[in-house]
């Protein structure tokens, strides 16, 4: 890969500065903030750099010495804004029109009459189904003895099972079990705090379980996960240490798919999907029906919640803590268990009154750190095996020194240095040799073998100990070093030895300092460098045997470029010798599990992964991590009302995880492909989710649980609040779209929008479809957006050339001109192809991905459910898709789904290359590449069409729109929109 050659003035230290400064100023709510005067022209550029990437304005005063640099926050300013347009309509659409409002007026309760009368052939609560997942298992003392019995044969009779209860009998856990569970007994909330592969994710429910039938008592233990792949992935291991099939006794339930019943007694499950059985109880608890008694059913037949990963800090489960921190007085059955990895533990015993902690060891291998220096050094070195003297060092991990072991040592470095009597303390260093014996320090003096050896004039005890690394650096209480006691007894020979060692050791570090200047003058560390990646997976290759590798990728597209990269590469292109697996949370289940298997003898398993891999899931044969040091971060600006997708640092407390992932199996490795001084600089623990993302949906919630609350008084309970600028805004969009009246009051639309697992926006675009008898088309887009978009993107440019023609042809089947109709078309095609037995054609000719199309279709078979359960469509399904078809119909559902992401194409700029989007609050926003409507001005230049977006997001080439669909005005009419005027052309 050429790479152009950077030009940098502005080092690395003074980066870290600059940013800090910068992430500070965004995180405050202050409007404007003033670098110091004397920062270099360089600087300067470097800060204007980064206030464009982030959306700020930046300005340069003064002159000379004196000249600094001021940021301001982009504010944005609905009510200054200029009116996106005046809507024309010709005289017949306007006495229409007219006619309409005259027989129905519009007013605030038109969408809610309208919606609820679309169900009202039905009484709701009786057309609703219940849902027994969080339900105890009706179990007697004698069912449950026959269980426990079965899993005692099971295990007694299959081989495989004694295996695997051999295996996890070795994990630290095991010897807490007692502890855990009598803690569980005795108090109503515990937190367990346990290394990364403790075992605690897999046994701790089955602790309790397996305590719980012991007693002879049925019970239903809830266990959340931040991720879907982990809520799955976890069922299925537990159920197979119990000799089961998921969905039995041991179950899962994550968004729109589910795998368990009111007969399992442990379900796993996301943060979200508890978070919403709880919130369903405050809905209910005005209404005198079924639906009450079924939500309040639910908690009493939970007895045990387990929150898992708490240290993520996933928003859901901020919210979920804070909520349930509020039930436990009047629900004094439940036992809360929360779960974490070591980071932050008292905060959270804290939050929940001071609970009990019990801390885990883990069961890791030593792992050796390399950082970015020494993998350019490596790599340059002609030494033609690293790993091997790095694992030697690695294969057994020094205990600490006993009491016994201290005075034996003082008393061998009395003899030597008083008495001259050496064979004592030799002796030690043979038998005893570890760094923590060479370079041990006399509890009196602070003196060291080194230094006794040094002083007494011993050359060949020095050499070797020089030979072991011992340090010569340490200084004895006194403040004198080896070399300067050398010095001082006059041992010339010796002195000039340790000046040469010392000499040698900061040429060496001179050196990586030299190699790490000269490549951070030609690459930009905050951008991924495959083609080091390439080589580092090579010499890690050459130089080992085996051992899995996992390399730590921010996103998607980095994941496609190095596997691409690879691939390309013969040495790595050999499939009976290198298995190469993308580990993505939009990668299906199914092919997520790959990760778990290990491949045939000679073959390698290389995964390219996110961060998922820090802690939601545990790949045991990898012995080798690759860390890039950074992560595709979701982050929310309350004050220009953008969210961003960027590429960011990770956090002290992320790389130590990933780190973890190495010692797995066996002593392993970890390139951390950041400097030190870059390490020294990162954070140490990331910014909680709720702080950082939209939160429309969790305020919906808070009115859900409790309607009379104050939305911003109630999230204030939360371990830490969100800012108010981003409640204010998500208040604003859900009064907007209906969900809450002017005063905050939760509206008979908000309920019904807080129902179903999916955003609130999906969820209006999915009712305003059933009343448009046009649900089919609608079911597929919200299964999209909540999963993704199902169109694969080619590497090769005639590849995608063809792959965007295919999109444009699937889009104009209804109309063409939009992103969100061609995902709805590619699903009709691919589903009509599929019963034609030609769905692999289809795929590679419209470059659709056959995997998503499955689990899209999966997804509306559950939402369809969940619509039918809640009792928003008749049993008859079919009616409600009357118009499915209709392109001008299926734009109004878009725009009551999309509704205010209302925008206007601007003609390109002069060179072509790029497309403008004048949003409602009088914002420029690049419409993305990847877009339909890209090419429009082409075929129909000086039109200026309205259409409405999914979202703005801001990643690393800046602000834009991915997808878009062109409306006419009138369905906009029907989104409420109020500034619009009538023109009487």
């Amino acid at each position: 890969m050429a790479r152009k050659k950077k030009h940098t003035k502005v080092d690395e230290p003074t980066k870290n500065r600059l940013l800090d400064a910068l992430e500070r100023f965004n995180a405050s709510t202050d409007e404007v903030y003033t670098f110091e005067a004397g920062l270099s022209s360089f600087e300067r550029a470097f800060v204007h750099e980064q206030c464009r990437r982030w959306s700020m304005k930046s300005k340069s005063k003064g002159k000379g010495e004196h000249r600094c640099i001021s940021v301001s926050k982009i504010r944005k300013n609905n009510t200054d804004a200029p009116s996106l347009s005046s809507l024309t309509f010709s005289e017949g659409t306007k006495e229409v029109l007219g006619d309409l409002f005259v027989r129905y007026p519009p007013g605030d309760e038109v969408e809610d009459l309208e919606l609820s009368g679309k169900s009202s052939d039905k009484n709701e609560s009786a057309q609703r189904k219940r849902d027994n997942t969080f339900r105890k298992p009706l179990m007697n003392k004698e069912e449950i003895a026959k269980k426990v019995e079965s899993l005692a044969s099971k295990l007694k009779n299959n081989a495989n099972l004694r295996t695997i209860f051999e295996d996890k009998s070795k994990l630290p856990i095991m010897s807490y079990k007692d502890v855990i569970t009598s803690t569980v007994e005795s108090h109503q909330v515990i937190l367990i705090s346990g290394e990364t592969g403790c075992g605690k994710t897999t046994q701790v429910p089955q602790f309790i379980l397996d305590h719980m039938w012991g007693k002879g008592e049925a019970c239903k233990i809830v266990c959340t996960q931040p991720r879907r792949i982990s809520a799955t992935s976890v069922a299925e291991r537990v159920s197979q240490e119990r000799g089961e099939n998921v969905g039995e006794d041991i179950g899962y339930k994550i968004r729109l798919e589910s795998k368990a019943g009111r007969h399992s007694s442990i379900v796993f499950c996301t943060n979200g999907i508890l978070l919403r059985m709880l919130v369903s109880r405050g809905a209910d608890r005005s209404k005198a029906d079924a639906s009450n008694k079924e939500t309040e059913h639910n908690l009493a037949d939970i007895t045990h919640i387990i929150v898992d990963e708490i240290h993520e800090r996933d928003r859901y489960a901020d919210l979920m803590l804070a909520i349930i921190r509020d039930m436990l007085s009047s629900h004094r059955h439940l036992h809360l268990i929360l779960m974490s990895a070591t980071v932050d533990a008292e905060r959270f015993s804290k939050y929940f009154g001071g609970c009990p902690i019990i801390r885990v060891p883990g069961f890791t291998y030593p792992v050796k750190s390399f950082y970015l220096e020494d993998v350019l050094s490596i790599l340059k070195s002609a030494e033609r095996n690293h790993i091997d003297n790095t694992v030697v060092g690695l294969q057994t991990e020094e205990p600490d020194l006993t009491e016994e072991d201290k005075l034996t040592l003082d008393e061998a470095i009395n003899l030597a240095w008083s008495n001259d009597e050496f064979d004592r303390l030799l002796e030690l260093l043979s038998t005893e040799g570890t760094h923590k014996v060479f370079n041990y320090q006399h509890s009196l003096t602070g003196l060291t073998p080194l230094m006794v050896f040094a002083g007494k004039g011993r050359t060949a005890y020095v050499c070797m100990l020089l030979s072991f690394a011992a340090d010569c650096h340490l200084q004895a209480k006194d403040g004198t070093t080896a070399l300067e006691l050398a010095e001082r007894e006059n041992q010339q020979e010796i002195a000039e030895i340790l000046k040469e060692h010392i000499e040698n050791s900061l040429s060496n570090s001179m050196k990586e300092q030299l190699l790490l200047d000269k490549y951070l003058q030609y690459f930009n560390p905050e951008n991924i460098d495959v083609v080091l990646i390439e080589q580092l997976l090579k010499k890690i290759c050459n130089d080992s045997k085996d051992g899995a590798i996992l390399v730590f990728l921010p996103g998607w597209d980095d994941i496609n470029k190095t596997r691409e990269r690879l691939l390309m590469n013969p040495h790595f292109r050999d499939s009976s010798r290198f298995l190469i697996i993308a580990l993505h949370s939009m990668v299906p289940s199914f092919e997520q599990k790959k990760v778990f298997k290990r491949p045939p003898h000679g073959c390698r398993k290389i995964v390219l992964s996110t961060n998922m891999a820090e802690t939601a899931i545990t790949i045991d044969d990898v012995v080798y991590v690759i860390d890039t040091g950074r992560m595709k971060e979701k982050n929310y600006d309350p004050y220009s009302n953008v969210s961003t997708l960027q590429s960011s640092w990770v956090s002290k407390a992320n790389a130590k995880q990933r780190e973890g992932r190495a010692g797995r199996c066996q002593p392993g490795i970890c390139y951390h492909l950041y400097s030190r001084l870059r390490e020294a600089s990162l954070p140490n623990f990331q910014e909680p989710e709720i702080k950082r993302m939209p939160i429309e949906e969790l305020c919906l919630q808070v009115k859900l649980l409790d309607p009379e609350c104050k939305i911003e008084e109630f999230l204030h309970k939360t371990l830490d609040p969100p800012r108010a600028e981003t409640i204010r805004n998500a208040v604003s969009v859900l009064q907007d779209i209906g969900a809450l009246s002017l005063d905050e009051k939760l509206t008979d639309l908000g309920e019904k929008l807080g129902t179903l697992p999916v955003h609130p926006l999906t969820s209006r675009m999915l009712f305003f479809a059933i009343l448009m008898n046009c649900l089919d088309p609608a079911l597929t887009l919200a299964c999209a957006s909540d999963y993704k978009d199902p169109f694969a993107l080619p590497m090769l440019p005639d590849e995608r050339t063809r792959a965007a023609a295919a999109k444009f042809e699937l889009a104009s089947l209804y109309g063409g001109l939009s992103d969100q109709l061609a995902v709805i078309a590619a699903f009709d095609c691919w589903k009509a192809a599929k019963e034609r037995g030609e769905e692999r054609g289809f795929c590679s000719r419209y470059f659709v991905s056959s995997s998503t199309m499955h689990m899209l279709s999966g997804m509306r078979g559950q939402l369809q459910k969940e619509l039918s359960r809640h009792g928003f469509i008749p049993e008859d399904v079919s009616r409600c898709s009357l118009n499915a078809r209709n392109p001008g119909i299926l734009r109004a559902v878009l725009v009551a789904g999309l509704y205010p992401m209302v925008g206007r194409l601007l003609p390109p700029l002069k060179n072509g290359k790029r497309t403008f989007v004048e949003t409602a609050s009088g914002g420029k926003v690049q419409l993305h590449v990847h877009s339909i409507n890209t090419k429009l001005y082409k075929a129909n230049p000086g039109e200026r069409p309205l259409i409405v977006y999914d979202e703005v997001t801001r990643g690393d080439g800046g602000m834009n729109i991915r997808n878009c669909t062109v409306v006419a005005p009138l369905p906009l009419l029907f989104a409420f929109i109020r500034n619009c005027c009538c023109s009487s052309r």
